[in-house]
């Protein structure tokens, strides 16, 4: 908390000259200072007067919001214009006067111009920061006036300052700009100075305008605060959820009719604007994301779950740990300051317990779905998972450290522990006792004390609230959970079809679409951002006190959480002082311009995350959470390299598994970032970074050990602003041998820089890494269709033309059981007529690449099956030669 008790520490000195009575007058502007709007821009709440005249009779049909403000904004530059050597200032009379004659009926000057006074008087807000500043300066005895650039009179300004927090204000004295005929900037501090008698130096004024009221005052000889209302990295927040900022900007924005922007933009500046100091650039990052980003949105949902959980008659919320924690805290302060009677406590809940609390043990396809559900865990770790010791399962006891990353490995393991009746019950036993051990820790939170339990989540597909009524339902327990998340997405469904309630702020089902699909693809960094700072829970105690893991987080990045949670608690504590102020008047961010508003604020910064919110967020660590011990990061290592390369459309392509949060990438490469953002506003298409002409793949096809080739994985060919091209391909079958690539899938010349290949090989427990980006790694390699130029050049003469990798050779094992692919390259299309001329092929490189290919391919094949092997694999040779080019 600042020094002036208020929480702006902007005016923190202001507050102590004041207090300390080191001055003799208070000077203040007054629009931005003492008075802020409910608008993005001052000029914005023209928008709504035009809306407002139209609904009373005065203002044509055909008069847009949009279109009634450019008019409301050129009648004032006519009004100034016309002054000639009276000067550029002016009355709200004369711009009224400029506006079109007959436009607006038999309406009265008088009536017009009220009308917008009267709006005025509804969208501007008593800034409280200031508010108790000057109610400072009254009890030390020292003199408050006001010096304004303004179009107001005196009575105008009167009933728009006339506010309970502000006190009395008929001994304050205005100076306006249009009273004295010049501005701040032009000659009005002159005037001031004159008419108060006191020397500049016993004056402090504070001001949000930098020149009028920082430079000019300054030069003068008068203390002054710049109390600036946008700074710069706050303004680029608004610019990328396209906010119009400039003073004359051609369009207005979406505002609620009655509220503006419901004070979201200015509330949103003074949270940012109130921490600090900080001790590195990447805490002053975290601060701002919690109070500028995440703090209104979940602000917003905390009063949204309060206002729907009083209107249910709904008296206590439960929030699954880790979120549960800030969830908690923030719905119970929206419920104090909106006057609801309930409470929000924190629960211990996860995906992990209540699957294993609710898993059918005699169902193999359940069984199946649960051990696919963890991320590249060996068979033992499952085991482990399922509480079963190795020796419980001698059918698997071979396999023991395989690792389950395809449907055959885990069909092997479904299939192993439902086999018997006696590993069912021995199943059985380790999901019973989890269920109870989660019901006993429900029962001593509480939660199960009435008739209903509603959760309350960030929500995605709802996934805990349907396992937990189906442990419930296996328990006897006549409850069925209802929810209420942030947002869910077409999994909800689920939840739908078990008759169970599930409502969503920001989209609910997966509507929204673009508000769904975006949240639900980037999920990370906003469960990262509301998690509480432990471990995620693998399990209960028999008293059903909770068990945690390991948590992976280093000292830096819980200092960057925790700086994130404090942001959007200031963002919190900002908006619930003007809505304890407002007694009951405040709008609700539940209102649907509110929640639209939040939606771009949240989906924007997923979308286009600033570079030094990448810097900081792409080191934060992600833990699998379901068995695993798994820990990533947000800005992939492997993809990296990758960056140079890829296109707007390649971010779209990657999995959820390549990258957490793809937008990511894109803010760490300026030309990539600018790309995406063009696409994003809708410059550009997506398709301009195709090839010209119609569309082409890179396709990848896997062959087995059966000596079959499995149909192609497809990812469309684009070239980026580098002029470079990217694709990554994962595939899964147990017994993978070698793959074919059409890297450019049509004729074209092809620089490969480097292809990488993610392999689980030979059931070992541990990922290879093989690359391929020397001459010498692609001499060797056999190419269909297309030739090796040296280097690692290569031509390409039809559309399936393929180089292919012996991946399980190279990674030293009989067979591949999944892998992961990437291509880095750069492509000159050819003709597709065929007729293009042909580059000339590097003899000494072709004959060491088909040597050193035929070689390798008889050593192996020797020692796999002996003369054998080698008369399979020349058979093999023969039936491509006859027609299998791929």
């Amino acid at each position: 908390m600042s020094a002036n008790e208020a929480g702006h520490p902007l005016l923190d000195n202001v507050y102590r000259i004041v207090a300390d009575g080191t001055c003799s007058v208070l000077s203040l502007d007054i629009f931005d200072t003492v008075l802020w709007r409910r608008v993005p821009r001052p000029t914005d709440a023209f928008a709504l007067l035009g809306a407002r005249l139209r609904d009373a009779g005065l203002c044509p049909e055909w008069v847009t919001d949009a279109t009634f403000r450019r008019m409301r904004i050129g009648a004032e530059e006519r009004a100034r214009r016309s002054r000639d050597t009276l000067g550029t200032e002016v009355s709200l009379f004369d711009i009224w006067r400029a506006m079109p004659a007959g436009l607006f009926g038999s309406a009265p000057l008088d009536q017009l111009v009220a009308a917008e006074v009267d709006l005025e008087r509804e969208i501007t807000v008593v800034d409280l920061d200031v508010a108790h500043v000057i109610n400072a300066a009254r009890k030390q005895d020292i003199d408050v006036v006001l010096v304004s650039d303004t179009y107001f009179t005196q009575d105008q300004l009167a009933h728009l300052l006339d506010r309970p927090e502000l006190g009395p204000m008929e001994d304050v004295r205005i100076f306006r700009s249009n009273q004295h005929g010049t501005d701040k900037a032009s000659g009005l501090w002159d005037i001031v100075l004159r008419d108060l008698g006191r020397s500049p130096e016993q004056i402090v004024h504070v001001g949000d305008n930098e020149i009028a009221d920082d430079e000019v005052p300054a030069g003068l000889g008068l203390r002054t605060v710049h109390y600036r209302r946008l700074d710069e990295p706050y303004t680029q927040v608004l610019q990328r959820e396209h906010e119009p900022l400039s003073p004359a900007g051609e369009h207005a924005p979406d505002l609620d009719g009655r509220h503006g922007d419901l004070g979201l933009t200015s509330l949103r500046a003074k949270a940012v604007q109130a921490g600090g100091p900080f001790a590195t650039s990447a805490l002053e990052t975290t601060w701002r994301y919690g109070a500028g980003v995440l703090g209104p949105v979940l602000t917003g949902f905390a009063e949204w779950v309060a206002e729907r959980a009083a209107a249910n008659g709904t008296r206590t919320l439960w929030c699954p740990m880790r979120e549960g924690e800030l969830l908690s805290k923030l719905i119970n302060d929206a419920a104090r300051v909106r006057g609801f009677d309930l409470e929000a406590r924190p629960v211990w809940l996860s995906r992990f317990v209540t699957s294993l609390a609710g898993l059918d043990p005699f169902d193999t396809d359940a069984v199946h779905a649960f051990v696919r559900s963890g991320y590249q865990l060996t068979v033992r770790q499952t085991l482990a998972v399922l509480e079963l010791q190795p020796g419980d399962v001698p059918g698997l006891a071979t396999e023991l450290d395989t690792v389950v990353d395809n449907g055959d490995i885990a069909d092997r393991v479904s299939k192993a522990l439902t086999e018997t009746p006696h590993l069912c019950n021995r199943l059985a036993v380790t999901v019973t006792a989890a269920r109870e051990r989660l019901i006993r820790s429900l029962r001593e939170a509480g939660a199960l004390d009435g008739t209903e339990l509603t959760l309350v989540d960030l929500g995605w597909g709802g996934t805990i609230q349907r396992q937990l009524a189906r442990v419930l339902e296996i328990a006897g327990i006549d409850i069925a959970p209802a929810g209420f998340y942030l947002a869910t997405d077409n999994r909800a469904e689920r939840l739908y079809l078990a008759g169970l309630r599930a409502e969503g702020y920001l989209a609910q089902a997966g509507h929204p679409a673009e508000v769904a699909a975006t949240v639900t693809r980037s999920p990370e960094i906003v469960e990262q951002c509301v998690n509480a700072l432990c471990g995620s829970l693998i399990g209960f105690t028999e008293e059903g006190g909770p068990v945690l893991g390991d948590a992976a987080d280093s000292p830096s990045q819980n200092a960057e959480r925790r700086t994130v949670q404090d942001g959007i608690l200031a963002f919190q504590r900002t908006w619930n002082r003007y809505v304890a102020a407002a007694e009951g008047a405040w709008p609700s961010l539940t209102l649907p311009a509110a929640r639209e508003r939040l939606a771009r604020i949240l989906i924007s910064a997923l979308r286009s995350p600033t570079s030094d919110e990448a810097a900081v967020f792409g080191n934060w660590v992600h833990e699998d959470n379901f068995g695993s011990t798994l820990v990533t990061t947000l800005l992939p290592a492997d993809l990296k390299p990758a960056i140079p390369y890829l296109s707007p459309g390649d971010l779209e392509d990657l999995h959820m598994r390549d990258s957490f949060w793809p937008a990511l990438l894109a803010a760490s490469d300026t030309g990539l970032g600018a790309a995406a953002r063009a696409i994003t506003d809708g410059a550009i298409r997506a398709e301009d970074f195709d090839p010209s002409g119609e569309s082409y793949e890179t396709r990848l096809r896997y062959r087995t050990a059966d000596d079959r080739w499995h149909e192609p994985i497809r990812r469309r060919v684009r070239i980026n602003h580098n002029g470079l091209s990217f694709a990554r391909f994962a595939f899964e079958h147990h017994d993978t041998v070698d793959i074919s690539l059409a890297v450019p899938g049509r004729p074209a010349i092809v620089r490969v820089d480097w292809i990488e290949a993610r392999v689980i090989a030979g059931g070992r427990r541990h990922e290879q890494v093989l690359r391929w980006d020397k001459p010498e790694d692609f001499v060797g390699l056999h190419y269909a269709d297309c030739r090796y130029l040296g280097g690692n050049l290569m031509e390409f003469d039809t559309s399936y033309a393929a180089v292919w990798l012996p991946l399980a050779r190279r990674a030293g094992a009989p067979v591949v059981s999944s892998g992961q692919i990437t291509i880095a390259f750069a492509m000159l299309p050819q003709s597709m007529t065929g007729m293009a001329p042909r580059m000339p092929v590097d003899r000494k490189a072709a004959r060491a690449a088909r040597t050193a290919r035929l070689t390798d391919r008889l050593r192996e094949e020797y020692r796999a099956a002996g003369v054998r092997g080698v008369a399979a694999g020349a058979g093999r040779v023969a039936r491509r030669k006859l027609g299998d080019g791929s």
